[in-house]
């Protein structure tokens, strides 16, 4: 088949929407699919790539920018180049871009899907509204009106599926795992001497307020063993200098920077814990290549983070927005390391059933089935 895939930018590793689009053609490419990809700005081989150019409206640019992502623009010429005689396209945002591209595929009778992986909540938290269930209901109406338009939707989690339907989306919904890269696997790695006698807490993801990256600063200054503890944050975004004032008064300087494949899974191989302490996560893929590492997790259990269906034990969760809750959960693993390194195996072999090519040829089904049914129409 011929597979175009909609998205802002493409081939960025700061960008989480666009490592799973990264991932998604790399895995239909193997299949033997032809990936086509539209984007405002993007780079890749051996996929296609279509750009419209970026969005650089004044203010929004910025704080875009901030964000580590980017808006594309419109531009009909490259949207009909990119769309024409594919079997199906497949959208991952309620942009401008993908709106444009909805109606050129509708116009022109090709088939279309689209994927829920920008939940609301990143948007009205930027704003320091995220709490606020009245704005972020807002939000999903206002999706609403894009996503009802396709027959079918992928959610990358059950959890982001239920609020869909509390919200009263009328398309199929298909809940199928992002997945894990093969690259993400439990190797043996030498620790750098700086961090020799310490426990390392590390989290992977964009620096923001709903990711809460405060409370593991928080946690590790109440903990009894924070002396011992060095925490690596894995990331950039407009909650760095926040994090580094908070983070002062700490015995070993917090690390903060954002890391390359290969510089990223040494650490999560030599970590001794990672902590996901966000408010609001789709899937967090970010936790997944932890713990498929064998790196044993402590997950928020925010009602709005499906990111808690991972917990495998009592102690790889804590209360929501609780710097106190995580501090236990933290010391307790300090305090009993031979368990967690049981758990490492567990979590090795749990994270089995999240192999990208498993999960990538489920989501290929719903779009060989959606190419199939506008044919037979």
């Amino acid at each position: 088949m011929i597979i175009t895939i909609v998205i802002e930018q493409y081939g960025v590793t700061t960008n989480g929407i666009s490592m799973t689009a990264k991932q998604l053609a790399k895995v239909l490419l193997k299949h033997g699919h032809e990936v086509r990809i539209l984007c405002g700005k993007g780079t890749g081989s051996p996929e296609k790539i279509y750009q419209t150019g970026v969005n650089k409206t004044p203010v929004l640019y910025q704080i875009c920018q901030s964000q580590g992502m980017l808006l594309a623009r419109r531009n009909q010429k490259v949207i009909a180049e990119a769309c024409y005689g594919a079997d199906v396209v497949h959208m991952l945002m309620p942009s401008s871009l993908c709106k444009a591209a909805k109606v050129y595929c509708d116009a022109n009778g090709i088939p279309t899907t689209a994927a829920f992986h920008l939940q609301p909540e990143n948007i009205t938290s930027t704003m320091h509204e995220g709490k606020i269930k009245y704005v972020n209901d807002k939000v999903y109406a206002r999706f609403r009106r894009f996503y009802d338009q396709f027959d079918e939707i992928h959610c990358p989690s059950q959890m982001i599926a239920d609020q869909l339907k509390a919200h009263g989306y009328r398309s199929e919904i298909h809940v199928i795992s992002n997945g894990v890269s093969s690259l993400f696997q439990h190797r043996t790695v030498a620790r750098p001497q700086q961090y020799n006698g310490q426990f390392i807490i590390l989290m992977v993801g964009r620096l923001s307020v709903e990711k809460r990256q405060d409370l593991i600063v928080e946690a590790v200054k109440e903990s009894k063993y924070e002396k011992e503890i060095q925490i690596i944050l894995a990331g950039q975004g407009p909650w760095k200098a926040h994090i580094e004032l908070l983070a002062k008064p700490l015995t070993n300087p917090i690390v903060i920077r954002y890391m390359k494949q290969d510089e990223l899974l040494k650490v999560i191989n030599y970590a001794d814990l990672y902590v996901h302490a966000s408010d609001a996560e789709i899937e967090a893929i970010s936790c997944m290549e932890a713990f498929t590492c064998g790196l044993v997790p402590v997950i928020s259990d925010s009602p709005l983070t499906a990111t808690k269906q991972f917990a495998l034990n009592e102690h790889d969760l804590f209360k929501n927005g609780d710097s106190h809750s995580l501090r236990q959960q933290i010391d307790y693993w300090i305090e009993h390391p031979e368990e967690k390194k049981v758990l490492s195996q567990q979590y090795i072999k749990y994270a089995e059933q999240f192999s990208a090519d498993s999960c990538v040829k489920q989501l290929e089904e719903m779009l060989i089935n959606q190419a199939s049914k506008s044919k037979v129409r």
